[in-house]
């Protein structure tokens, strides 16, 4: 169900129907009138995989009269990194309720179970199916650029690069899963002004593809994970022409290297820990993004490297869900 709305009457009423035993948050949804409560009522309240970028702990300083009075009421913060616990101090939490336990998002062991439970999914595409073939999909020479979660010109740009690529690598084929799927008869338009055959993946699997297609736009939700597994190199989106930047650990655990541009401020930590160790590569703009991608085509070996040592980090976010239940249940037993 939808958290009710915080106000006050309509929280209390909440409460007073659904009688939580404890109330575990995510990542930053945190609500004043539903803290408030949750504390009246001596409910243990926490906040895991938390997420506070130094974005936003600017702004919630400027406003920290207001807002610390509600932070102080979380019992235990998960955090996702040590510098994350430093700035959830400096908004009101006490250190004490501050746990760093790695993040959920990127705890292996619950990826592999997310795979697993997408692997059992019916309508998750494979190379084999429908038309797939004539993709050259799967084959030695049939190289895929995957775009993930793009935004608002990466499409284009990764069109472009990958029409110059196309002179070196014939075979190669460029898949692109835009964040929005409203955005799709826009983008079709894009590439096809470009000159691009372009199929949707509902179009392919059902074997409506051309022979000559170039491109296919993943036009379906909740698969991309599964996508994945067919890319040779991936780029992330929305940290090209957009702020933010989209998740890269997914493809990571596909075993697929990752490049990504500047823009991964939802992701900073991570994004900075992966290229400091050499495990993914971070780029300025269109042309350095085009050696980057031409410069892994060519090196099965560096491909190989980015993906080891980007598991490498991610592993020490192994067991991050264990631990934060661990401490849920022991501060539910204290309270």
């Amino acid at each position: 169900m939808y958290t009710p709305l915080d106000y006050f009457p309509i929280m209390r009423q909440a409460f007073s129907v659904i009688r939580p035993a404890r109330i575990v948050l995510v990542e930053a949804e945190i609500w004043p009138n539903l803290a408030a409560e949750a504390h009246t009522r001596r409910i243990p309240l926490a906040l895991v995989n938390a997420r506070l970028s130094a974005r936003s702990e600017r702004k919630y300083r400027q406003f920290r009269f207001f807002v610390a009075p509600t932070f102080r009421l979380l019992d235990l913060v998960c955090v996702q990194e040590r510098e994350d616990a430093d700035r959830w101090q400096r908004i009101g939490v006490e250190r004490s309720r501050i746990k760093c336990t790695g993040s959920i998002k990127y705890d292996p062991e619950v990826q592999a179970e997310s795979e697993a439970v997408a692997a059992s999914l019916p309508v998750t595409p494979k190379p084999s199916e429908g038309g797939w073939d004539a993709l050259s999909v799967g084959s030695p020479d049939g190289a895929v650029l995957f775009g993930g979660s793009t935004h608002r010109g990466e499409e284009e740009i990764l069109a472009t690069i990958f029409l110059k690529l196309r002179q070196q690598f014939p075979s190669l084929r460029l898949f692109i899963a835009p964040r929005h799927v409203e955005r799709l008869r826009e983008i079709r338009a894009q590439l096809n002004a470009l000159g691009l055959q372009v199929a949707l993946a509902s179009e392919a699997r059902a074997g409506r593809e051309r022979n000559d297609t170039d491109c296919v736009l993943l036009d379906t939700t909740g698969e991309l994970q599964r996508w994945y597994n067919i890319a040779t190199v991936v780029f992330i989106g929305k940290s090209l022409t957009a702020h933010g930047g989209q998740n890269p650990v997914e493809p990571i655990l596909a075993g697929k290297p990752v490049v990504f541009g500047p823009h991964m401020e939802n992701f900073g930590i991570l994004a900075k820990t992966l290229v400091s160790n050499k495990a993914a590569i971070q780029v300025r703009d269109a042309d350095s993004l085009e050696r980057a991608i031409v410069e892994l085509l060519r090196d099965t070996e560096a491909r190989q490297r980015l993906v080891q040592n980007a598991r490498e980090v991610l592993s020490t976010h192994k067991g991050a869900t264990e631990r934060a239940a661990a401490l849920i249940h022991e501060l539910h037993s204290a309270l």
